[in-house]
């Protein structure tokens, strides 16, 4: 049995010159991005290429079986090509404990280094990237596929073992880091 989408044949007069296409500006576009609510993760590899750490809030889950999830890093940050070159990243969920974590390893750490594994208790997660101890949750990843996309590479990770600590994650709308409190019924 078919449904009537594989049935309906493709029409070209619905496609359009994507030179044609509006579109929206960047500065709208961050503004509206800014309602919305994200985790906030480290994503971190090691490995041939080094060790290296970056602050992402475009982390998402894509498959339950087999597991995978996907992370979006900017192609100018030095952790894509250490991701590729180590073949294994790992998604570290912070905590709302940890904005000095966030900051840090998003390159603005007033009190000491940008991206320096000092801060925090690091371990190693099997596939070799590093684990931060107390996250909220971590999802240690061998590379399946990447893509581009704009200005960003987008990584998919076949999870190799994932963990979760009782913390509440911390997260970010609106150029600020929040609290996720339960709403009275």
């Amino acid at each position: 049995m078919t449904t009537a989408i594989e049935d309906a044949p493709c029409n070209p007069q619905h496609q359009s010159n994507p030179q044609e296409r509006p579109v929206e500006s960047t500065d709208r576009f961050i503004a509206a991005m800014g309602r919305l609510v994200t985790g906030v993760t480290i994503v971190t590899t090691d490995g041939p290429a080094g060790r290296f750490g970056i602050t992402v809030s475009a982390f998402s889950s894509v498959s339950a079986d087999p597991p995978l999830v996907l992370a979006c890093v900017n192609r100018k940050s030095p952790v894509v090509a250490a991701v590729l070159a180590n073949g294994v990243f790992c998604i570290n969920v912070l905590a709302d404990a940890h904005r000095h974590v966030a900051d840090t390893f998003a390159g603005r750490n007033p009190e000491g280094r940008p991206y320096d594994f000092g801060i925090g208790v690091w371990g190693a997660a099997a596939t070799g990237a590093p684990l931060l101890g107390d996250a909220a949750a971590t999802f240690d990843c061998f590379l399946d596929s990447w893509q581009d996309a704009g200005s960003h590479r987008i990584f998919i990770g076949k999870v190799a073992s994932a963990g979760q600590v009782d913390a509440l994650p911390l997260a970010y709308a609106q150029r600020s880091y929040r609290r996720i409190m339960a709403l009275d019924v």
